[in-house]
């Protein structure tokens, strides 16, 4: 069985890039939302085994959006994205808890690396 990913990002094109990215693997991209606001509803609606998120969009961004996630499943599995990659960025990402920071452009080793990774 597939594992199924939701992708938060206000750029279509991400969430295009990451579709045929995990085309032929065990994954699979279930749903696609531009907002924080929307991303948490497909969240609830398609529980999906990972989320990827972007930091950076309109309404709540991705930390915010990242934080209500994890407060609403605790085993909520989360890779952020970023175009804007820093220590300082990363040092917020890890004092939430969370593990994983791609930058953008996605490479597909690192993504799949991450996900490999996810699994345990």
């Amino acid at each position: 069985m597939k594992q199924t990913i939701l992708v938060v990002d206000d750029s279509p094109f991400v969430y295009h890039q990451l579709k045929d990215m995990v085309e032929d693997s065990d994954y699979e991209v279930i749903g696609s939302a531009k907002s924080g606001e929307e991303g948490l509803e497909m969240f609830r609606q398609l529980k999906p085994d990972i989320v990827i998120l972007d930091i950076i969009m309109p309404g709540i961004d991705g930390l915010e959006t990242a934080g209500i996630l994890m407060e609403e499943d605790a085993n909520a599995r989360i890779v952020m994205l970023s175009s804007l990659f820093d220590a300082n960025l990363l040092a917020e990402v890890k004092k939430m808890g969370l593990k994983f920071l791609l930058p953008k452009p996605l490479e597909k080793d690192v993504l799949f690396a991450t996900l490999a990774m996810l699994e345990h």
